[in-house]
């Protein structure tokens, strides 16, 4: 089992370096991401995570580029299998205000849904700006589809809301907080992620995470929520 998942890992590493050189030439700014852990003894446990981040603006035009993949395993067996692709694009209005649209997809071989994806519309307003401290909230309405684990599949209209904010300790630490809630009468999904990031030396940088999942809504047998745990090493391109 682990050596499928570490050839996973390389795989999708090598494909994210890949990518960040190819955003590097079209002209996107942002970070590539690695975290893990290893804990050995009574339980051993493995732990990998792979992240992108990419950002580029045109004019009135932003758009955004997200990925990731996490894997871990528990004494040989794999507990964590889960993908998440998105992209954003925004137009300003004005200084402050803009409008959003936005696609994301997820696959999660051991959540409470296996796979699904929200495509939306909706306003954003720069709350505080400009640095040390940004502030956005957002939101919209958009379509969500979502499968169970059983194969069961939900579709229906949802409403999003988002709130994204960063705040510049000094040239070499910020700390950020993201949040996003998507409600449907299906079930309610919310996530938020707080972080630290400190540059190490050039374009590296160190991160650790927490993050929080929940779903108000999930078949019998699954967890409503989930947490996660992250320290890793940041690549950033400018």
């Amino acid at each position: 089992m682990m050596t499928k998942t570490l050839i996973a890992v390389l795989a999708t590493t090598s494909l994210t370096f890949a990518t960040s050189a190819s955003a590097q030439v079209a002209g996107f700014t942002g970070e590539a991401s690695l975290s893990g852990s290893k804990t050995s003894g009574n339980t051993d446990t493995t732990d990998l995570g792979l992240a992108l981040n990419l950002q580029k603006t045109s004019g009135l035009w932003r758009h955004t580029v997200k990925a990731s993949a996490d894997f871990g395993e528990v004494s040989d067996d794999t507990n964590k299998q889960r993908f998440v692709v998105g992209y954003q694009i925004d137009r300003d209005l004005s200084d402050r205000l803009y409008v959003y649209g936005n696609a994301d997809y997820f696959n999660d071989k051991f959540g409470s849904y296996e796979e699904g994806y929200f495509v939306g519309t909706g306003l954003g307003y720069k709350l505080i700006e400009p640095a040390p401290l940004g502030w956005d909230v957002e939101g919209g309405v958009g379509y969500r589809s979502q499968t169970t684990q059983l194969g069961v599949t939900e579709k229906e209209v949802a409403l999003r809301g988002a709130s994204k904010a960063k705040y510049d300790v000094n040239d070499n630490v910020s700390v950020y907080n993201n949040s996003e809630v998507i409600w449907g009468d299906s079930n309610t999904y919310l996530w938020n992620e707080t972080g630290i990031t400190a540059t190490l030396a050039g374009n590296l940088a160190a991160r650790a995470s927490f993050r929080l999942d929940h779903n108000t809504d999930v078949p019998t047998g699954t967890e409503k929520t989930d947490t996660v745990t992250r320290f890793g090493v940041v690549y950033t391109m400018k």
